[in-house]
């Protein structure tokens, strides 16, 4: 099962993500995540990844498909994946597409006022990126990372100004993926307006 989440950010791809690679035994690959170990594993990669985002650059998108590309190469991927974050733009669709077939495109949809009461709320354990949500999704004490107890902090680009601006990025970037998986005739639409437990159902049904 190979499967790439699409969607606005606040959709709850990373989430649902999650959930789906426990259920099937696949694992769950973000690029903040492939990006992360890179520098943490000090991979000929990584140390390039890590002079560019420590000089306060952006990850060139050649980069981030050889990131990606490394990635699923490892042996745990060999049954399927979820991609989420990958692809962003039709440069790096093309790209995935050399690497790999597909079996389903999921894009998750929700509406602007609902992202921005979502991303608001959301609380982040730095060093794993464990995410929670002060409404959807508390820590069992307030303010605190579940595993290690520490602190949960606020996301610079969790402020409503930002998140407006990342839905423009968004719209600009990643929407065109929609028409683009589409005419591949492997993209499915999923309303993420629900309850979580709702929404894995609906996704449960669109990946089986």
């Amino acid at each position: 099962m190979k499967l790439v989440f699409l969607g606005p950010p606040g959709a709850g791809k990373g989430t649902m993500a999650g959930r789906l690679s426990e259920e099937k035994d696949i694992p769950h690959i973000s690029t903040g995540d492939i990006i992360r170990g890179a520098i943490r594993n000090q991979t000929d990669l990584g140390k390039k990844v890590k002079e560019i985002v420590e000089a306060g650059g952006l990850v060139p998108d050649d980069l981030t498909i050889s990131l990606v590309e490394e990635r699923l190469g490892k042996s745990d991927a060999r049954e399927g994946f979820i991609l989420d974050g990958f692809p962003r733009t039709i440069a790096q669709a093309d790209a995935l597409k050399k690497m790999t077939s597909l079996d389903r495109v999921i894009n998750f949809q929700l509406d602007d006022e609902e992202i921005v009461k979502r991303l608001s709320g959301r609380r982040v354990h730095k060093a794993s990126g464990r995410t929670y949500h002060i409404l959807f999704n508390p820590p069992k004490t307030e303010g605190k990372d579940d595993v290690t107890g520490e602190d949960l902090i606020t996301r610079p680009d969790d402020t409503k100004q930002s998140i407006e601006k990342r839905l423009e990025v968004y719209r600009n970037q990643t929407a065109p993926l929609i028409s683009y998986y589409k005419e591949e005739g492997i993209l499915t639409d999923l309303d993420s307006s629900p309850s979580p437990d709702a929404v894995f159902a609906d996704l449960l049904a669109a990946v089986s």
